[in-house]
C-alpha cells in the first residue's frame, strides 16, 4: 500500500453486486478459482482501473460470456476475491485458537497477531483487494462485519469468557470487538510502512493488546 488511508477496512463485504450463481459442480468450482486467481494477478500488475473483465477472460482461457457466467462485473470478482481471502483467514484463525487455547496470553497474542501479518506477506494481492473493497464501501457497510469476521469475534469472546470467568457475554464480545478492531486498523496501518518501522509497528501492536487483556485478568 502506498498511502494510508483514515479507516482501515472492516473486511465487510460491499454492497457490489454479487456473484449470478455459486458453481456446484467441481469443473465449474475450479474454472471460478481459476478465474480469481488470473484477476488477482492482474490487479497486482496492471492495477483495478487498467484490468478488464475481457482481460482476465482472454488470460484465463475462458471465454468471457463464462466468466459473466458467474460475475457481472470486475466488483463481483473484487467482493469473490475478499471474501475467499476471508476463509481462509477464519480457518487459519480456527487452528491457530484451537492450539494456543492453553497458551500464556503473550504468546496467544503474538502468535495471532504474526499469523495474520505474515497471511498479508504471503497473498501479494491481498491488499490490493482490500484497497479496491474498500473504495467501494459505504460507511454503513462498514459498521457491519462479515460473517467470517463475525465468527472470529465469537471465538475470541468465547476465548476471554473461559479465561476469566467474571466477565459476562455482553463484556467478552465488547472487549474481544475492541481487540479486534485496534488489531485490524494497525495491521492496516503497518502495511504502509517500510519493512524496519512495519515490524516496530507490529510489535507495539502485540504490546497494546496484551496490555488492555491483562488488566481483564485474562
Amino acid at each position: 500500500m502506498v498511502n494510508d488511508r483514515p479507516k482501515a477496512p472492516t473486511k465487510t463485504p460491499a454492497k457490489a453486486p454479487a456473484m449470478r450463481r455459486q458453481p456446484k459442480q467441481t469443473r465449474s468450482q475450479e474454472r471460478v478459482h481459476h478465474i480469481l486467481d488470473v484477476a488477482e494477478q492482474l490487479f497486482i500488475e496492471s492495477g483495478y482501473e487498467q484490468a478488464t473483465t475481457r482481460e482476465i477472460a482472454s488470460r484465463a482461457g475462458v471465454a468471457i460470456g463464462s466468466l459473466y457466467q458467474f460475475f457481472p462485473d470486475k466488483a463481483a470478482i473484487v467482493r469473490a476475491l475478499a471474501n475467499r481471502y476471508f476463509a481462509q483467514e477464519y480457518q487459519m484463525f480456527v487452528q491457530l485458537h484451537a492450539e494456543l487455547a492453553e497458551a500464556e496470553l503473550t504468546t496467544y497474542v503474538d502468535r495471532m497477531i504474526d499469523a495474520f501479518a505474515q497471511f498479508a506477506d504471503d497473498h501479494p494481492g491481498y491488499r490490493a483487494v482490500l484497497r479496491q473493497l474498500l473504495d467501494q464501501m459505504t460507511v454503513a457497510d462498514a459498521s457491519v462485519p462479515n460473517e467470517y469476521d463475525q465468527l472470529m469475534l465469537e471465538g475470541l469472546a468465547h476465548f476471554l469468557a473461559q479465561r476469566n470467568a467474571g466477565l459476562d457475554r455482553d463484556r467478552s464480545q465488547l472487549i474481544a470487538t475492541i481487540v479486534f478492531k485496534a488489531a485490524n486498523e494497525l495491521l492496516w496501518m503497518a502495511f504502509s510502512r517500510e519493512s524496519q518501522e512495519r515490524s516496530a509497528v507490529i510489535a507495539e501492536t502485540k504490546v497494546l493488546i496484551t496490555a488492555y487483556l491483562k488488566t481483564f485478568g485474562i
